[in-house]
């Protein structure tokens, strides 16, 4: 078997007394879609915060592609290939749909070195953009600020974001939050387009999205992974039904 895009060695996080993230290991395979459920205090929100490098475990081990990451700052992780949709969008108000495009795009320029003369860069930079959005169903958007976007579009917008990074592994944090039935349906859809595109670890509450994505599931209870395995094994896990599912989370 290759080596996991990401893994886990029993990563730990304690906050004084209370033991956020407990001796978790798991793993994110090439084109896999890995959700990770679990309820209210189970340790997701810290765990995320510990694999980009917002938080500094305890004891543990963070790797990418075989590679120990564990010390690495946010931006170095970025710079390796993680990219992050956030529960609540990170984007800014008065900027157009096209300028957060262009910008992450020049992000991932300098990241790869891939730069251009000032002349070809800005109109390869606008054509991409443009690209990126046409095949997100965005282009009509594109003059649009974001402060004028509803929240199922800032979410679609977040997520073409973080795809113009061209990342080696994708977080997705409660895709699902906030948006209506017909906005989760969409978002559903075009995560299930991206299975096999790239690895990606999806934190989420809303079990109709995660039972239709999941190749995996791995719960979280307590700060530990109590279950992994392929989503309808979980669903019928009588340990899981009992701890999380119908519940809420954290």
């Amino acid at each position: 078997m290759s080596t996991p895009r990401l893994r886990t060695v029993e990563l730990v996080k304690r906050f004084g007394g209370l033991l956020a993230t407990d001796r978790v290991s798991i793993d994110v395979r090439e084109g896999e879609i890995h959700a990770l459920i679990g309820p209210n205090g189970a340790g997701k929100t810290t765990l995320i915060g510990q694999l980009t490098g917002e938080l500094r475990s305890d004891s543990g081990t963070v790797l990418l592609d075989g590679e120990d990451i564990s010390r690495l700052s946010v931006p170095a992780r970025a710079r390796w290939g993680m990219a992050r949709t956030f529960q609540i969008t990170q984007l800014l108000p008065e900027y157009t749909v096209f300028e957060h495009l262009r910008l992450s795009l020049l992000a991932q320029a300098r990241r790869t070195g891939r730069l251009f003369g000032q002349g070809s860069r800005d109109a390869k930079l606008r054509r991409t953009a443009l690209e990126r959005l046409e095949a997100a169903d965005m282009a009509q958007l594109a003059e649009v600020r974001v402060a004028e976007l509803s929240h199922g579009q800032r979410k679609q917008l977040e997520l073409t974001i973080a795809l113009a990074l061209e990342p080696r592994l994708l977080l997705l944090d409660e895709p699902m939050a906030g948006l209506g039935p017909a906005e989760s349906l969409a978002m559903t859809e075009r995560l299930g387009r991206l299975r096999g595109r790239l690895p990606m670890l999806l934190i989420e509450h809303d079990m109709d999205a995660v039972f239709t994505l999941a190749d995996r599931v791995s719960v979280l209870v307590s700060g530990a992974c109590i279950a992994t395995g392929p989503a309808e094994q979980i669903r019928n896990d009588s340990r899981v039904r009992q701890a999380y599912l119908g519940d809420g989370d954290d």
